[in-house]
C-alpha cells in the first residue's frame, strides 16, 4: 500500500490550493458503523498544520451508538476516562477530489493514541492487522463490494418528517436489469457514476434491482483496504449527491418486507508475483490455498456473522427464497448458498452473500481474511459443494438474530485468536447497546396489533 499512487498527489493539492481551485480539505475515518467521521479544514491550514502532523478527534466517536449517544461498556472511552482525544493521521494514498462538494479534497485517516500506538478497535486498524497477517504468508487480498440502495423521490427532510413511512420510490415495480427502469433516474445514477470516477473510483456499471426504486452501482476490484475506503466514500457521496438532487436513498439492509439491500463481497488472493493464489489447473480448478481459505469461511461464518450483519435490521434479510442466504454452504455459481464460487483463472474468487447494505466494509473484509487464514493455518478440508437449493438442504443455519450473532462472536475462540480480546469485547458491546435500545423501543408493529385489539 505504501507505494500506491493516490488519485490526487500532494504536490497537485498544493497547486490547486494556491490557485484557489481547492479551498476545503476533509479528513475523516470510518467509524464502527462504517460512516465517515472527521473535520473540514481550510485548505491552507490543512497544508501548513495538519498534513504532516495530523489532528485530534474525541475518542467517543468509537464508543457511541448509531444515533451518536454516549453509552457505557467501552473500555477505550467513557465518562470515567474523561472522553479524551485520539490522533487522526492522514493516509496520503487516499487523497482525492470530492467533485460533489465544490472546491473540496478528502483524505482517509488512521487513528492513534498520544503515544503513537494504533487504536486497536478502529475498523481500519482491524482490517490492516488482518491484511498484515495475510501479507506475512505472501498473499494480497483483492476485494469488490456490490452495494444496493433504494431511491425515493422524497428529500431526506421529508422522509424524516414522515417517519420514513409512505415514501415514493423512484420506480413503481421490479426493474431488475431493466434499461427502461434505470433510465427513469439516469440523471441521478449518471451523476453518481461520473463524480465517483472523478474522485478516483473505477466505475463498472449500474443496474436496476427487484424492490421498487432499488439500484446497484458496481466498482472495479482493488486491493482490500482501497476497496473498503472507497466503499465508505461512495456511500457518503451517494447520499450527498441524492440530497443535492432533492431525493433520498437508503442502504439499510431491509427497508420493507420486499427484497433487502445486499452488499455481496467478492474476494480473491494474489501471490507475491501477482498471479492468482486460488486458481489451479487441477480437477477442481482450485489450489489448496483456496480450498483451505474457503473452508475457513464456512468454519467461521456463524462466529463472524456480527461483522457481516451488525444491526437488528440486518437479520430481516435472511429469509428462504429471498436471494439472501440462510445456509452455511458453498456452491459453484449457486446463489442459494452463503458462499458462491465464481470466475476462473485469475478471476477465480468467492462471494460472501451475507452482508447487507448496512455493513461496515472494513470489519466485514477483516472477517473474511481472518476466516480464510484460520482455514489455511489449520489446513481445513472443504466439504462437497451444494449443487441444488441450499435453502432446502441440511446445513447449519446462519444466525437469525443479532442476539444470537453477538453471543457467537463473544464466545468464539476463532474470533479471540484472530482479533484479540479488546476487539471482541468492543464489538460485542456495540451489539449489546443496540439490543438494549431495541428491547426498550415500542414498534409500529406492536401499536398496530395491540392499540385497540389487546
Amino acid at each position: 500500500m505504501a507505494d500506491r499512487t493516490a488519485p490526487l498527489g500532494v504536490e497537485e493539492l498544493h497547486a490547486l490550493v494556491a490557485s484557489g481551485e481547492i479551498d476545503t480539505v476533509v479528513l475523516a475515518f470510518p467509524d464502527m458503523q462504517g460512516r465517515l467521521q472527521g473535520k473540514r479544514f481550510a485548505a491552507r491550514f490543512f497544508l501548513d498544520e495538519v498534513l504532516h502532523h495530523g489532528t485530534e478527534g474525541c475518542n467517543y466517536l468509537l464508543a457511541v451508538d448509531a444515533e451518536m449517544n454516549t453509552v457505557d461498556g467501552y473500555a477505550m472511552s467513557s465518562w470515567e476516562r474523561g472522553y479524551g482525544d485520539f490522533a487522526m493521521y492522514p493516509d496520503l494514498t487516499t487523497l482525492r477530489r470530492v467533485p460533489w462538494n465544490e472546491g473540496t479534497a478528502l483524505l482517509v485517516a488512521d487513528l492513534a493514541w498520544s503515544d503513537g500506538s494504533p487504536v486497536t478497535a478502529a475498523p481500519r486498524q482491524i482490517l490492516r492487522r488482518q491484511l498484515d497477517r495475510l501479507a506475512a504468508l505472501g498473499y494480497t487480498a483483492q476485494v469488490g463490494t456490490e452495494l444496493e440502495f433504494i431511491v425515493f423521490k422524497d428529500t431526506y427532510e421529508q422522509a424524516w418528517d414522515a417517519g420514513y413511512r409512505g415514501l415514493t420510490p423512484a420506480n413503481q415495480y421490479n426493474i431488475d436489469y431493466s434499461v427502461l427502469g434505470t433510465g427513469r433516474i439516469e440523471p441521478l445514477l449518471r451523476r453518481i457514476r461520473n463524480e465517483m470516477a472523478a474522485a478516483g473510483l473505477t466505475v463498472e456499471s449500474a443496474k436496476g434491482e427487484c424492490n421498487p426504486g432499488q439500484h446497484e452501482i458496481v466498482f472495479r476490484y482493488d486491493e482490500a483496504l482501497v476497496t473498503c475506503d472507497q466503499h465508505a466514500i461512495y456511500k457518503t457521496g451517494a447520499k450527498e449527491i441524492a440530497a443535492q438532487e432533492g431525493v433520498s436513498l437508503t442502504f439499510m439492509a431491509k427497508y420493507n418486507e420486499r427484497e433487502g439491500n445486499s452488499c455481496h463481497i467478492h474476494l480473491s488472493l494474489t501471490d507475491a508475483d501477482g498471479g492468482s493464489a486460488m486458481s489451479s489447473d487441477g480437477e477442481s480448478g482450485m489450489t489448496d490455498v483456496m480450498r483451505h481459505f474457503l473452508a475457513g469461511q464456512l468454519a467461521a461464518l456463524r462466529d463472524f456473522s456480527l461483522l457481516y450483519a451488525p444491526h437488528i435490521n440486518s437479520y430481516k434479510r435472511f429469509q428462504p427464497g429471498s436471494f439472501a442466504p440462510t445456509a452455511v454452504a458453498w456452491g459453484h455459481d449457486n446463489r442459494t448458498c452463503a458462499l458462491r464460487v465464481v470466475g476462473h483463472g485469475r478471476s477465480l474468487r468467492f462471494e460472501n452473500r451475507l452482508p447487507g447494505g448496512d455493513v461496515n466494509p472494513h470489519l466485514a473484509v477483516a472477517g473474511l481474511v481472518a476466516a480464510g487464514l484460520y482455514g489455511v493455518e489449520h489446513e481445513l478440508e472443504l466439504p462437497e459443494p451444494c449443487a441444488g437449493n441450499a435453502y432446502a438442504g441440511e446445513y447449519d443455519h446462519v444466525p437469525t438474530t443479532l442476539r444470537e450473532a453477538a453471543a457467537l462472536w463473544r464466545d468464539s475462540p476463532i474470533a479471540l485468536a484472530a482479533f484479540g480480546e479488546e476487539v471482541v469485547a468492543h464489538y460485542h458491546n456495540m451489539a449489546r447497546v443496540e439490543l438494549a435500545a431495541f428491547d426498550a423501543a415500542v414498534t409500529d408493529w406492536e401499536l398496530r396489533r395491540s392499540f385497540e385489539r389487546m
